[in-house]
């Protein structure tokens, strides 16, 4: 089975146009697929007006319980549920989840070392059975940054990490993709000049990158994962605009492909 595990963020899901338009192109996109989301900015929105202020450290949310409260409202039910919705009406039929549904993704409290993040979950276990037999049925599953303990506990889990760890999981029995939809073209030369794209990186390019410091802060974590999807038997990761996401998936000249060897669509 061909699956294509795509992932958005906030500069698409905080801006209602756009997210409409997104759907539509992940509507046409072909074969299997799942899409992940979080919402953290329409998440601290929330927050703010209920008087709880976000607290964040190196990009990642501290999450206390009123905060878990939030997110989970937020995440599993406004955002997820109106993506199912419109998806729906593009006659995808799209399923809306969590990791606690249907046992999907299992984690555990990240524990403290140096800075407690609260209740922020670290995937341990992926039910890949249950995609199998969700996509099988012709279900599209919409998962959200929302995983499970199995002892009871919701946990706040990062949604890159949720995207890279179902691709893990699946790409052992299965032909998987990865794209990473957010708002820059492409892993970029220049980051203020948007045609300055990267069209391919490799281990070898990589790091001749990262030895000129062409990548550095936030893009060093996303291509990091990257690398380890594909170690773990991902076929290849794509990164750019979430309205680019067709070209990719024809092979089309769009963003930036990392490989680790060789770039081959099918």
């Amino acid at each position: 089975m061909k699956i294509s595990i795509i992932k958005i963020g906030g500069n698409v899901i905080d801006f209602p146009e756009k997210l409409d338009e997104f759907l539509a192109l992940f509507a046409k996109f072909p074969g299997h697929k799942i899409l992940i989301h979080g919402g953290g900015v329409l998440a601290s929105r929330f927050g703010e007006s209920m008087g709880v202020m976000p607290e964040m450290v190196d990009g990642r949310r501290i999450t206390d319980k009123d905060t878990l409260d939030i997110v989970t409202m937020v995440y599993a039910g406004l955002i997820n549920k109106n993506i199912v919705a419109k998806l729906q009406a593009l006659k995808v039929n799209a399923i809306g989840m969590t990791g606690a549904d249907g046992n999907l993704i299992r984690s555990i409290k990240r524990p403290v070392k140096g800075i407690d993040y609260g209740f922020v979950g670290d995937i341990q276990e992926i039910n890949t059975e249950l995609v199998d037999t969700l996509l099988s049925a012709g279900l599209q599953p919409v998962v959200n940054a929302i995983t499970h303990d199995k002892k009871g506990q919701l946990l706040n889990t990062n949604a890159d990490s949720i995207a890279s760890a179902l691709a893990t999981s699946l790409a052992k029995d299965h032909h998987v993709n990865l794209y990473f939809c957010f708002n820059k073209a492409g892993v970029l030369i220049d980051e203020k000049n948007e045609n300055s794209i990267i069209p391919l990186i490799n281990e070898d390019i990589y790091a001749e990158l990262r030895k000129e410091n062409v990548i550095h802060s936030g893009m060093i974590p996303k291509l990091d994962n990257a690398f380890e999807a594909l170690k773990k038997g991902v076929h290849h990761v794509w990164i750019g605009k979430a309205e680019n996401l067709l070209l990719a998936a024809k092979g089309k000249k769009s963003g930036t492909i990392i490989e680790r060897q060789r770039y081959d669509l099918y």
